[in-house]
């Protein structure tokens, strides 16, 4: 019997590889998914091979196909029940013994997860039973190893992945930096420094989203430096720790998605590329996203609602009661809030005596800016060849999107604190004691956040096991048509981030299979002319883009949404629960005068302005001041 080389890989929706030979441990396959399987020969000459697949002795399904060039072949299955299951070929056979879940079940963790949050306001609680209950389905519906391999599988190791851990080094490191920024005087000198500019809670509110606007090139640096810079600022102007963070948050990836040079803009260009390369599309992926640029509604019109929010004064929902409470002294939080870090601590006090000098805030914080721009031009360059003439915007975007970004963010976060440490002591407002002291009471500040951190790494890595993104794809796919293609793609996009917390994932996931649709589809459609399928071309591109930074922005386990929480001060789920409704708002701009218009040939130079003149009366007439009586 001559040995086959067999891959399982999903063909809608999923394009990633796995193993005929299943994990013992963690995976599974799923009612309602339809799989590919992938079956080489090398030692045939045969071009017809007959295949058929086999339980208890059944035929399940049984047919004749015939090799490609590269020598493989492809057969769809689903299946709808565990078992041993043999695959028959003219040569040879291969058996396995595979689990077969309902598929309805693999959105259960993350859906538990956000709901125990929302409705218990304890993040960590209810992280841990998302985590707790994906384990229990994966390891056979064992409560008890569910718990142990929860624990082991899944949260021990989802720190280990080398970018993970960065981005947990860079945020404690950078909070150690404030927190001897703080002990030195330096956080209160720049608030001292800014009370002239910002004088106001709107001039203050307007400030800090000007700097997330400037602070473009990594969205997780700009939420740690503008959240930690800005919040004595905005403590003293009586500016809510949620509107804070959504400030923070609602910068922070909308313009690292857009930006022509930024940490994204290789990572969304490899992805174009290789989707251009499946389809046999010579086309230059910068140039495509940057005509992504205009159609990339829900990040424009995300920025610019938080604009027109900042500049009136005006809020809504449950931010205009966060608001009431701040400006009335009633607290920046809830009494009972919990925030993710707490920098007022006594260890963080200014430490008596102690100048109030702003540039001992404003150095270190320009130092880990610094090394961070140059650190991504200097990896970049190492690691990116130029093969064909480029402008020079483009030949930017292409260096930085070749560089290591999470080791650089961590040098910056190391240098800044080397330089925060230095002023102290270069001055004598503190002594060596006292300084890695203050380093070390800033880095305490942020363990909670580090934790939740890694809860939702580890239920990210459950929706990934039990294919949460790929269940929900496969159950949308039959509503696409050439028109609605960027609206469902957009909600596809969102619903994904959303229940995986993770917008790089959506992305990975969903490019390779709608742009090969937003290719062909409004090619087989002799309704839609060439002007239209080039709009429904490019605005579905920009539609994964923007529905993958939505559902980040609404999601309770996104590492981003739980960052912003975390520089900002704030009570994780009370951050969540403000944002929402304006997340929800500039999406429902994206759809009426965006996605959906796109799909018809509307031009976005029109219906952009027309988004945010609609986006500016939402707020005008239905937002209220805070100094207003409820």
């Amino acid at each position: 019997m001559q040995k086959l080389k067999i891959l399982f890989f999903l063909l809608l929706p999923l394009q990633l590889l796995a193993g005929w030979q299943l994990s013992e441990t963690k995976v599974v396959y799923l009612t309602g998914v339809r799989y590919q399987l992938q079956i080489s020969n090398e030692n045939t000459a045969d071009s017809l091979i007959s295949v058929q697949l086999v339980a208890d002795g059944d035929i399940l399904r049984q047919l004749k196909t015939s090799k490609t060039d590269r020598g493989w072949i492809s057969v769809s299955f689903e299946f709808s029940e565990s078992g041993a299951y043999l695959l028959q070929t003219g040569n040879g056979e291969a058996v396995t013994e595979i689990r077969v879940l309902p598929g309805w079940v693999s959105i259960l963790p993350p859906l538990a997860a956000i709901l125990l949050a929302l409705i218990t306001r304890q993040v960590l609680a209810a992280l841990f039973a998302g985590i707790w209950l994906g384990a229990f389905f994966i390891f056979s519906y064992s409560p008890v190893n569910g718990f142990l391999y929860a624990l082991t599988q899944y949260i021990g190791k989802a720190p280990v992945d080398a970018d993970r851990m960065s981005i947990l080094i860079f945020s404690l490191t950078l909070g150690g930096m404030v927190g001897v920024m703080s002990r030195a005087g330096g956080t209160l000198g720049i608030v001292q420094r800014l009370s002239g500019l910002a004088s106001s809670s709107r001039r203050g509110q307007l400030v800090t989203w000007a700097m997330g606007v400037l602070v473009f090139f990594d969205d997780y640096a700009n939420t740690l430096i503008v959240g930690n810079t800005m919040r004595p600022l905005t403590d003293k102007l009586k500016i809510s720790r949620e509107k804070l963070a959504y400030l923070v948050d609602s910068t922070a990836a909308p313009v690292a998605n857009i930006a022509i040079i930024s940490t994204w803009i290789g990572y969304e260009l490899s992805l174009i590329n290789d989707a251009y390369k499946e389809i046999g599309l010579n086309a230059n992926a910068y140039i495509t996203f940057f005509k992504t640029i205009p159609f990339n509604f829900y990040p424009l019109f995300s920025l610019a609602f938080g604009l027109f929010i900042v500049t009136t004064g005006r809020d809504m929902f449950s931010m205009f009661r966060a608001e009431q409470r701040a400006a009335s002294g009633k607290g920046l939080m809830r009494s009972d809030a919990v925030p993710l870090a707490d920098m007022n601590s006594g260890e963080l006090e200014v430490k008596k005596g102690a100048p109030l000098r702003w540039y001992n805030a404003v150095i270190p914080v320009g130092m880990v800016i610094v090394t961070a721009l140059a650190g991504l031009w200097l990896t970049g360059l190492a690691n990116f060849e130029q093969t064909r003439p480029m402008g020079w915007i483009e030949y930017a975007s292409s260096v930085v999107g070749h560089s290591d970004s999470f080791a650089v963010l961590m040098w910056a976060a190391f240098i800044g604190s080397f330089t925060a440490i230095i002023l102290a002591i270069g001055q004598r407002v503190l002594n060596l004691h006292e300084a890695i002291g203050a380093w070390v009471s800033g880095v305490k500040a942020m363990v909670l956040a580090a934790i939740i951190l890694t809860l939702a790494w580890a239920i990210g890595n459950i929706c990934s096991d039990l294919q949460t993104a790929e269940y929900v794809i496969a159950q949308t796919k039959g509503f696409l048509s050439p028109h609605f293609l960027p609206l469902i793609a957009f909600i596809i996009a969102g619903l994904t981030a959303f229940a995986t917390g993770t917008s790089w994932g959506t992305m990975a996931i969903l490019m390779p299979i709608i742009i090969p649709l937003a290719y062909h589809l409004p090619l087989q459609h002799a309704a839609v002319d060439a002007f239209t399928a080039q709009q429904i071309f490019i605005s579905s591109i920009a539609s994964i883009l923007a529905g993958a930074t939505f559902g980040d922005h609404c999601s309770p386990i996104s590492d981003t949404t739980i960052m912003s929480s975390m520089a900002s001060g704030s009570d994780h789920i009370d951050h969540v629960r403000t944002q929402i409704p304006y997340a929800l708002i500039a999406a429902s701009a994206a759809i009426v005068f965006g996605y959906l218009p796109a799909g018809f040939g509307w031009s976005n130079w029109i219906m952009l302005p027309l988004g945010m003149l609609a986006l500016f009366l939402v707020v005008r007439f239905f937002g209220r001041k805070a100094i207003e009586k409820a």
